[in-house]
Order: C-alpha cells, then structure tokens, then sequence
C-alpha cells in the first residue's frame, strides 16, 4: 500500500516523531497507519496513541437527567459554525432532541429523526429541516445515549463535552446530598481523564494482548533479559490499566486514593453499597475532519470564474 506526504503529515501529528522516523515506519508498515503506529512504538519512538481523531467539527454535546434523576441523556448535534452552536434557536432544537430520546428511547438516529418532538405534533426530522432553513446551516444530529438508573449528567465548556453516568445503588442513597457530589465528581473525572473502560474486566482481551506485545518488544530491544523482562512488562501493563480503567484512575482531587477506594469509602459513609456501571463521554467534533478550504483558490474561482 502506497503513502503520501499527507500521510507521514498525519503520522507524525499523532506520535509527534521525526519526519525520517515517520517515512520509516510507513515503508515498514506499507502503508498502514496503525502498524506504523506500532512499530514506532515498539521502537520506544512514540507514546501511546491515544488520539482518536481531530476534533474538528462544531455544535454542542449536551446531557441532562429528568427530574427524579433515573432516566439519563447524552446527545452530540453538529452545526457548521461555532456562531450557530451558540445560537438559542439551536441550542433549544438540541434539548427537544434529547427530551425526545428520554421520553420515547428510539434505537438510533434515524428512529429518533422519525419520532414525534416531545411537546411538538412535528417529527423531529421535520423540525430539523425547518431549522436548517431558518438558521442557514448544516445541522446533523450525529449520536445519543440513553440510560435507565441512578444517572449523573454533567456538560463542561458550555457543551464542548457531555458525559453521563451510570451508577448501581439504592433510591435512598442515589437521593443523598452527599451521593449526588459524589456522583458528579466522578462525571468530571470522566470529561478530564478519558478514561476507556469502566473496571479492567471490561477490557477485550485481544486490546490487553496487543498491548503487551508492544511493551514486550520495547523491554526485550532494550536488551533485557526474558525473567526481568515479564516483571517491567508486568508493572507497565498496571500503569496501562491505571491509565484506560476508570477504577484504577488516581481520583483527580485526591491522587492519593483511587476512584474505587473514593467509590467505596462514599458507600461505607452513606451506609449501602455503589457500584459504577457505565458512563458515555462525547466531545463535540470527535474523530470528524474539518474540510479545510483553499482561500486563494476561492478568491481565484470567484475573480476568473474557475
């Protein structure tokens, strides 16, 4: 598989390795993205990568709960420009779209374009169309999520990102002050470490095994030896996990204690047991490439009719 410029362009803005080392790893891997990843990783050339994608696109990623905080919501609408993301006609188009998902739960987007409004005789794909007339712009309801339980929502930078999660407990507990602090710690924790997973057995098999392959061939290149070898491997892989497991994550206002040993000791204190099931993150734009315009073309198109 053949690459381009563009390509070593891209590799290099994921791993942030040299130009040479790039072309390298692309002609290693024939062209193949993710093995080049690999192989420069596995030549301690590169950090984890851990970027999904530019984030690129506008609009907003909104959450909310109904009001006995049982029934959960996050949503991702992308519009053209961040003007018309700010824009309240928008903005209140996006909370019909998730009070919708709450009341009626449609399977997926199309479902949900076909869904009545809540509050509306219209469906929501017709006001959808009617908003793309009036505010002038693309508008595409990209992804939601829906989840029944004790739900925490919380949204960061005025609707940069949404989270929800979703937690096992009792009504009494779920209703407490000091469950309701607890709850929303733990949504910003999500928005500001990332994690992927909820605990380490949630973690595929084949993500562990790929990762110890890499940090295997890291510590046998750098000429260890094979007994040493499995117990660096083995402390990295703990470092790993602390990195993707939401469990295993040092609690963001008290790196001294894990989320687990914060989960649990607000249970102890509340007096019944917590258990954190999921959680969803969406972060406006995720993973969507921004078309990039040619301005001089434009201007040369516009002033010679190209």
């Amino acid at each position: 598989m053949a690459f381009t410029a563009k390509d070593v362009a891209q590799l290099r803005e994921r791993t942030g390795c040299g130009m040479m080392d790039c072309k390298k790893a692309l002609t290693e891997a024939n062209g193949d993205m993710d093995a080049a990843i690999d192989f420069l990783r596995e030549k301690g050339l590169a950090a984890a990568a851990k970027k999904a994608g530019r984030i690129a696109a506008e609009g907003v990623a909104y959450a909310a709960t109904n009001e006995a905080g049982n029934v959960g919501v996050v949503i991702e609408v992308n519009a053209e420009t961040d003007f018309v993301a700010k824009n309240d006609e928008f903005n209140n188009f996006v909370k019909i779209c998730a009070q919708t998902v709450m009341d009626q739960n449609p399977a997926d987007v199309d479902a949900l374009l076909a869904c009545k409004a809540a509050g509306s005789d219209e469906t929501i794909a017709d006001i959808l169309q009617e908003k793309i007339l009036t505010i002038g712009e693309n508008i595409k309801i990209r992804r939601f999520a829906r989840s029944e339980g004790a739900v925490v929502t919380y949204i960061h930078g005025g609707g940069r990102m949404g989270v929800m999660v979703t937690f096992d407990t009792t009504p009494e507990i779920a209703s407490k002050p000091e469950f309701v602090e607890y709850a929303k710690n733990i949504a910003m924790q999500v928005a500001a470490i990332v994690p992927n997973y909820v605990s380490e057995a949630e973690v595929p098999a084949e993500v562990v095994e790929h990762e110890k392959k890499i940090l295997t061939e890291q510590v046998v290149d750098s000429g260890k030896p094979a007994n040493v070898a499995e117990k660096i491997v083995e402390g990295r892989m703990k470092k790993f996990f602390k990195e993707i497991c939401l469990l295993d994550q040092p609690y963001v206002k008290d790196g001294d204690m894990s989320v687990q040993q914060y989960t649990e000791a607000t249970a102890k204190e509340l007096g019944g047991d917590i258990k954190i099931q999921s959680f969803v993150r969406f972060e406006k734009g995720e993973g969507i490439e921004k078309r990039e315009d040619n301005f001089a073309e434009e201007v040369m198109s516009q002033a010679f009719g190209k």
